[in-house]
């Protein structure tokens, strides 16, 4: 197997997901009758990174549904991060794995914080950090710095740009990454944990219990 770049950050990346999983866990132990609320989520993130702990019923939201099939413990509904179809506390625990800097603006990024400090009483909501410096979605360094206008002219030479020039401008256009000081101000009310990579903060999660 040829190692690539890409394919080291991956490597690096899944194990990232399985100890935030295991993590989330620890946080909240829950029992089979808790609701989670899977914003921008898929069954794979409970079914494989959480090495067969789900043991609960997990509703999940996306803007499409894209095959996604009900089975087991997981609901798939389509709907609006920033205006969901949920009374008030309808679940025990709204989780969100890298979904809220994809929504585009700063103004739907405060209508997410919201709907999910709305419709949970308990939060688990994780972003990549901005400061880290190797931007996330492009895998190229400090890029995330830049305007969107020199995003667009470069992203094709960055590890991600195999990906066809629609999808990478895609994630250019749609991605804003959060600082620390913007996260604490979207989640007043949560302890904020810090992901680390050699000395350095590559996520945040708010964390309400």
């Amino acid at each position: 197997m040829k190692l690539t770049f890409k394919s080291l950050y991956d490597h690096v990346f899944l194990r990232f997901r399985r100890r935030r999983m295991n993590r989330f866990f620890a946080f909240f132990a829950p029992s089979p009758e808790v609701r989670v609320l899977d914003i921008g989520g898929t069954p794979q993130t409970w079914c494989v990174e959480s090495e067969g702990h789900t043991r609960f019923s997990v509703t999940l939201i996306n803007i499409r549904r894209d095959g996604q099939i009900d089975v087991g413990p997981f609901t798939s509904i389509e709907g609006d991060a920033t205006e969901m179809p949920f009374a008030d506390n309808s679940f025990d625990i709204a989780f969100s794995n890298s979904v809220i800097e994809h929504v585009g603006t700063w103004d739907k990024q405060q209508a997410f914080a919201r709907e999910a400090r709305r419709v949970a009483r308990k939060l688990w909501i994780q972003t990549p950090a901005r400061s880290f410096p190797i931007e996330a979605h492009l895998l190229a360094p400090y890029i995330q710095y830049l305007p969107k206008s020199a995003q667009h002219r470069i992203a094709r030479w960055t590890p991600r740009g195999l990906l066809t020039p629609d999808a990478v401008h895609e994630i250019v256009d749609e991605v804003r990454l959060l600082t620390y000081r913007e996260l604490k101000h979207l989640f007043p009310d949560c302890r904020i944990l810090k992901e680390r990579l050699f000395g350095l903060t590559k996520s945040y999660i708010a964390v309400r219990i």
